[in-house]
């Protein structure tokens, strides 16, 4: 006579099923659960990360631009009061005035409601405005000339796809 074979869904010595026969399915099924969780969150980090690099590059373009602007007016400015006409490309007007109450935050407050975008610009010369500046007789001069040319330089620039804006003021002396 043969042994009866034994089979796998039932203990030995029982005639009943065992009732651990479909654990290991649902520990997997939890793991792989736990899992996707995991993955999901890791995904929402990593768009959210993508996100915050597109807006600080678009703030950085902005910022830049704005430097560059400054620089070329800087140079403008140079190139007037040394009379060699040099930056050419950067020419704006001047203004002289010491009593309009020009604030540079409020100024680029202002254009960031405007649409479109665009970049903008304003000098003033403000040596006669600062405290101090009269003649030492130190030297001769022409009359109309200012012994102390200071000036205000202030832009206003959006990157290409004007979804970020930068201001950038300087007080240069040429």
């Amino acid at each position: 006579m043969h042994p009866k074979p034994k089979s796998h869904g039932f203990r030995p010595g029982s005639g009943r099923p065992s009732r651990q026969g479909g654990a290991a399915l649902y520990v997997a099924l939890m793991i792989l659960v736990l899992l996707a969780l995991i993955g999901i969150v890791g995904m929402q980090v990593a768009g959210l990360q993508e996100r915050m690099a597109a807006n600080y590059l678009a703030t950085n373009v902005a910022f830049q631009t704005a430097e560059a602007d400054v620089r070329l007016r800087e140079c403008f400015i140079e190139g007037v009061v040394n009379r060699d006409g040099v930056c050419a490309a950067g020419t704006a007007p001047i203004q002289q005035s010491c009593e309009d109450g020009f604030d540079p935050s409020d100024w680029a407050a202002g254009l960031s409601n405007l649409v479109p975008q665009a970049n903008w610009v304003s000098i003033r010369e403000i040596g006669q405005c600062i405290s101090g500046n009269a003649d030492m007789d130190m030297g001769v001069r022409p009359v109309t000339e200012d012994p102390n040319r200071v000036f205000q330089v202030t832009t206003y620039a959006t990157n290409p796809a004007a979804t970020a804006n930068a201001a950038v003021d300087t007080i240069f002396r040429p």
